[in-house]
């Protein structure tokens, strides 16, 4: 929530930056959380210092500004948001996934064709499980910084396929970054965002 001194927190993580060893690193986690994470908190209170969106709350940038503002509040939103998409204990869907799961023909099914679209961003970007505004679940990418909350879309789960992701443990091998981030899923968090 806004403050004077500072509108937009990074936000704390729900685990200790170790907590996701041996599938996410103690490093990635310094350097993606506190330093890329921290770079758009800092980058977003700068840009809207003196300005008229200098109380405005992180959701109501992403869904109201444009260029530099949107890419750096979408970026801090998505990366709110993919920390909670992530556990350090082991889950499996629950029986309020199963007619989700049942949609794609299986959890098997899911990860195939979500981790097929993660690995086929092309650049910089990111891989979603969405709720589009009839209901349905559907896995969709997005370029860059931007967030399906534009789209009108609910977000469920979120990779995020920008290298500073997953460079420090897995260089370039984007399919060992996607096995490692399904032994993190929160399915908790996935199932509280579909309803």
């Amino acid at each position: 929530m806004a403050t004077a001194e500072s509108t937009i927190r990074l936000p704390p993580l729900p685990y200790a930056r170790n907590a996701l060893e041996p599938y996410m690193s103690r490093a990635t986690l310094d350097y993606h959380y506190g330093k890329h994470h921290q770079a758009y908190i800092d980058n977003v209170n700068r840009l809207i210092r003196g300005t008229p969106q200098q109380h405005s709350a992180l959701d109501e940038l992403v869904m109201g500004a444009d260029g530099t503002l949107y890419d750096n509040a979408a970026q801090a939103w998505n990366h709110a948001f993919l920390w909670r998409c992530l556990s350090p204990r082991r889950q499996t869907p629950g029986k309020d996934l199963e007619g989700t799961l049942r949609s794609f023909g299986g959890l098997e099914t899911l990860q195939s064709e979500f981790t097929r679209a993660a690995v086929a961003v092309f650049g910089s970007g990111w891989a979603w499980l969405i709720k589009d505004r009839g209901g349905a679940v559907r896995i969709v990418t997005t370029p860059n910084a931007h967030t399906p909350l534009r789209d009108g879309q609910q977000p469920l789960l979120t990779c995020d396929m920008w290298e500073h992701a997953y460079y420090i443990d897995h260089r370039n091998d984007r399919g060992a970054y996607l096995r490692s981030f399904w032994q993190l899923v929160n399915w908790d968090f996935v199932a509280g965002n579909l309803h």
